[in-house]
């Protein structure tokens, strides 16, 4: 008798982007990080400026993300608050210059409603908010009038705190029940669930042990009936299991990319899209999905 190693636990969502119905889940998705940043942990400062960051946006659609993420705010452990008037600065003429010149999806990473706004007009088509709407009061309101799909992210804390000693009794319990809240927000100011993605926050307010115990009980979120995104490239928890820095971590984002997809995420946030999207090519094909 023969068993498969492999069943799928990722359900089919509606997802609705530029006023077109798609369905998430039928293959993995790859967004891609363009930190348009002085700071950021991994590659803050290579494209900083508005020529380096267009490059490097269309380099990651031709090397197939599905998305490409731009943010003007580093999170890492310790950063400094970014004022909004200068995250604009950063990624409106990015955005700008990456629409002009490419078909592909954008989102902008920021958890402010004026810049989210900034950027929607520039030409993002999502807004991916790593506070899950519990920063800024006004940016439901922007993203709900926009008609732009959104990711939620757990999170606890601001940016330089969230790091200091996290503590949880059940994590995957409570990253559940505090995403529960965010979609209840979404939900409240009128955006609708198949504009909505959730993101458990791997490596946000979370230390190795707790990363890793949520990547092991990813598919409970299911639960929340939503799209799930989920974002391991070149966390410090694999660093934590390498004893590697942030810039050798591309087989431990491997591994991590290839747990996610096995455990029903719909999308995967990397840095290295070229790599990460032939994983989720060979995890889609193994389950028996579009490769």
């Amino acid at each position: 008798m023969t068993t498969d190693a492999f069943t799928t636990t990722r359900p089919r969502r509606a997802f609705t982007v530029r006023g077109e119905r798609r369905v998430l889940g039928e293959r993995t998705w790859v967004m891609g990080v363009l930190n348009a940043t002085p700071d950021s942990f991994s590659d803050g400062g290579l494209f900083a400026s508005v020529e380096s960051a267009l490059a490097q946006g269309l380099a990651l659609f031709d090397a197939g993300a599905d998305i490409v993420d731009v943010g003007g705010e580093s999170t890492r452990p310790g950063a400094a608050p970014t004022a909004a008037n200068e995250e604009i600065r950063r990624v409106a003429p990015v955005i700008a210059a990456l629409r002009a010149r490419a078909d592909g999806l954008i989102s902008i990473d920021t958890t402010k409603a004026e810049v989210a706004r900034a950027a929607l007009d520039a030409g993002a088509d999502i807004v991916n908010d790593v506070s899950g709407f519990r920063f800024d009061p006004g940016l439901a309101r922007v993203v709900a009038d926009s008609g732009a799909p959104v990711v939620l992210m757990h999170v606890r804390g601001a940016f330089d705190t969230m790091h200091r000693e996290p503590r949880y009794r059940d994590v995957m319990g409570e990253v559940l029940a505090e995403l529960r809240t965010s979609l209840a927000s979404a939900q409240a100011a009128g955006i609708a669930a198949d504009r909505i993605l959730l993101d458990p926050g791997v490596g946000f307010a979370k230390d190795a042990s707790h990363s890793l115990e949520v990547l092991r009980r990813l598919p409970e979120l299911h639960a929340l009936g939503q799209a799930l995104l989920v974002g391991p490239s070149r966390k410090s928890f694999i660093g934590k299991v390498l004893d590697a820095p942030a810039g050798e971590r591309m087989f431990g984002t491997a591994a991590a990319v290839a747990a996610c997809v096995f455990a029903g995420a719909h999308v995967v946030r990397v840095h290295d899209v070229k790599e990460m999207t032939q994983v989720t090519r060979v995890c889609d094909a193994i389950l028996g999905e579009a490769a």
